[in-house]
């Protein structure tokens, strides 16, 4: 139960300590670059952030294997899996890298139109973090197979002390004149010196001579099964998180956004704690799954769930009885009135979101990374459809209430998750794929 629980605190811990440090320094950044670098410093952040979560969709589907092989003891398959998930990380980092070094210049031109100074500063601060979405897919191995072995601390430490200097260096550039080139040259030298402890450690844990990319045949089919649409759901995840901003923003203009969006703000963290919080349970089950008996499996889960349910529920009652008096003391009157609209339909959404962790990760866990596949891209292309439906009749409110569209689909995940369990076998799970178990006897 401790090492569950410090793996619990890593995962929050993994999740907050970067945006809190960015909240904390953005004062300082703002007074010091003026409003246009620091909107091209936020810029450039969330292009790395974005690009290394496609570069790196493949990262559940190495949890998932490497925690089955270390349930099985495989170790040489461990290694082969560890390295064939590095050759396709960094295909897809270099891939994405490239792409988007050649489209840097007309971004670059769009971000920081009209501004011939700032344009030069946006090209060069475009392309490092082009660079570090590839090194974004190598760190992301490191993260994955720690996790598989479920030892969050050990790759949490690493990550987030090198984020955390990153900031402090971003500071002290500012205040000794320098511009968001600089910082984001200081981020690219810290964030390869943290990937390369990440490395080492790594190698030192699995005891292996290389951690170079290949592409074992076997681990590779392995990872392709379950990453393909592991990857697919990274991706969706990037477009139906962002497009009711954007489909707001052309229909109604910037101050409707400005709303909207601090309301998302306040409430994604009621999904996210519980998102990391509770991700142990993914490499958990998967190592278990193999060898351990439905009953169990069961308490297991409906465990896990309660704690789900407890902390979205404290969560929620927080943000809906405290969030309109935050919202005015962070923004003031007018801004928060328009807010406060949003807000109880937003905190309900992530709410029925957050409570979708469990079987998510249980049915990953399984292996019917498919069926969750699905239902994602279900579920956010009728948000997509309720938004264009309701966007005329009901403006900012209506793109508010479709997000709850997205929360109930999710919730559908259980209903394949309940059919799976009540499998009238003792013996073994409903995996998807080869039960090692089975195979056994």
């Amino acid at each position: 139960m401790k090492a569950h629980l410090s793996n619990a605190a890593y995962g929050v811990f993994d999740y907050a300590a970067h945006p809190i440090g960015m909240l904390l320094i953005a004062p300082v950044l703002l007074h010091r670059l003026g409003v246009a670098q620091y909107g091209l410093w936020i810029v450039a952040t969330a292009a790395v952030s974005t690009g290394g979560i496609i570069a790196s969709g493949f990262g559940d589907a190495n949890v998932q294997h490497i925690a089955t092989l270390r349930s099985r003891g495989d170790s040489a398959e461990i290694g082969r899996t560890v390295r064939s998930t590095m050759g396709i990380n960094l295909l897809l980092g270099a891939t994405l890298t490239a792409a988007f070094w050649i489209l840097t210049p007309t971004l670059a031109s769009h971000v920081a139109s009209g501004n011939s100074g700032l344009q030069n500063a946006c090209l060069w601060s475009l392309r490092i973090a082009s660079l570090l979405m590839l090194v974004r897919a190598v760190e992301s191995v490191c993260i994955s197979t720690q996790r598989a072995f479920e030892r969050y601390g050990a790759a949490v430490r690493i990550s987030i002390f090198a984020r955390l200097v990153t900031l402090a260096a971003a500071v002290l550039l500012t205040l000794c004149g320098l511009g968001v080139v600089s910082i984001m040259i200081a981020t690219a030298a810290f964030m390869i010196l943290g990937t390369a402890a990440q490395l080492i450690a790594l190698r030192k844990h699995l005891s292996l001579e290389s951690l170079l990319p290949s592409f074992d045949r076997t681990a590779t089919a392995a990872l392709f099964g379950f990453g393909v649409f592991s990857w697919i759901q990274a991706v969706s995840g990037v477009v139906f998180s962002q497009s009711d901003r954007l489909i707001l923003g052309v229909s109604s203009g910037a101050a409707s956004v400005t709303a909207y969006a601090l309301c998302v703000q306040m409430a994604q963290p009621i999904y996210g704690i519980a998102a990391s919080g509770l991700h142990f349970l993914f490499p958990y089950l998967s190592g278990r799954q193999a060898n351990t008996s439905l009953q169990t499996f069961k308490k297991t889960i409906l465990f896990a769930f309660s704690i789900n349910l407890l902390l979205i529920s404290v969560e929620s009652a927080a943000a809906l009885l405290f969030g309109r008096p935050i919202l005015r003391m962070w923004v003031g009157d007018e801004i928060s009135q328009s807010a406060s609209a949003v807000l109880a339909p937003i905190v309900w959404s992530f709410a029925l979101l957050g409570l979708n962790v469990t079987g998510y990760y249980t049915m990953l866990a399984l292996g019917h990374v498919r069926i969750v596949t699905w239902l994602n891209l279900a579920g956010g292309a009728s948000m997509l459809l309720t938004m264009g439906l309701l966007l005329p009749h009901m403006g900012i409110r209506g793109i508010a209430l479709a997000r709850l569209v997205y929360g109930l689909s999710a919730l559908l995940l259980y209903l394949p998750l309940i059919r799976l369990l009540r499998t009238t076998s003792t013996a073994c799970l409903p995996v998807a794929g080869p039960c090692a178990v089975c195979e056994d006897v």
